[in-house]
């Protein structure tokens, strides 16, 4: 009897397939494809990357046109640099001339007259606390019963003004600041700095109380 052929069995091992080595190709311009001498040095390198030089003339136009734009303002309207504070903000009041004008009962707080020409002008009961003075002519001018507390009469000519019953307190007085010839009848100098001889001057002329803070004028200025 013939025998039958035989099957052969499968195989109970697998064959592992074999791994293949993935190479990555270096990048394009890196140091490993750049040709290099028998030293190591590298040759040729790369020239480095500078950004393009500004286009001349350019820094200075900005800079030009800033300043055209901020001198146009003064030029056009030069009062943009000179307003005061307080009610009369839109109208010029420092360094100007503005002899006899009347300002009477008006609330003047921190408004500026540095420099101005203030000659008869009319302060009668206007409230100024914070005015500033400084180096203004107020020769003849009528500050009488008006609030100056802490106001600047620096370097200010008040020859001849009437300050009767007016407020000073904390005000300033100092430089060449005068007050020969004005009337201080009530007025209240108390914490004014005052120089030895405009002290001395005001204390032979000095009398009344003041209305308002019921200081005696002598007392305020310290008169022995």
């Amino acid at each position: 009897m013939p025998m039958a052929a035989l099957t052969p069995l499968p195989s109970i091992f697998t064959p592992t397939p074999k791994r293949c080595r993935l190479s990555v190709a270096p990048r394009l311009g890196s140091k490993s494809q750049r040709p290099s001498d028998h030293y190591g040095h590298e040759k040729n390198p790369p020239l480095p990357v500078h950004p393009p030089p500004p286009v001349l003339g350019e820094g200075l136009g900005k800079a030009s046109a800033v300043a055209l734009l901020a001198a146009s303002l003064f030029l056009a309207d030069p009062a943009v640099a000179f307003k005061g504070g307080g009610p009369y903000g839109a109208e010029v009041t420092r360094g100007q001339d503005l002899s006899g004008k009347d300002f009477s009962g008006k609330t003047l707080v921190n408004q500026d007259f540095k420099t101005s020409i203030l000659r008869q002008a009319n302060f009668r009961g206007a409230s100024l606390i914070g005015a500033s003075f400084f180096d203004a002519d107020l020769t003849g001018a009528d500050l009488s019963d008006a609030d100056l507390r802490g106001a600047d009469f620096s370097l200010a000519n008040v020859t001849k003004a009437n300050l009767r019953n007016a407020n000073l307190e904390g005000a300033l007085a100092t430089g060449n600041t005068s007050f020969k010839g004005s009337v201080i009848d009530g007025a209240d100098f108390t914490d004014v700095p005052l120089r030895d001889d405009q002290r001395e001057y005001l204390c032979k002329v000095a009398d009344g109380v003041n209305p308002t803070t019921g200081n005696a004028t002598r007392d305020t200025l310290l008169c022995s």
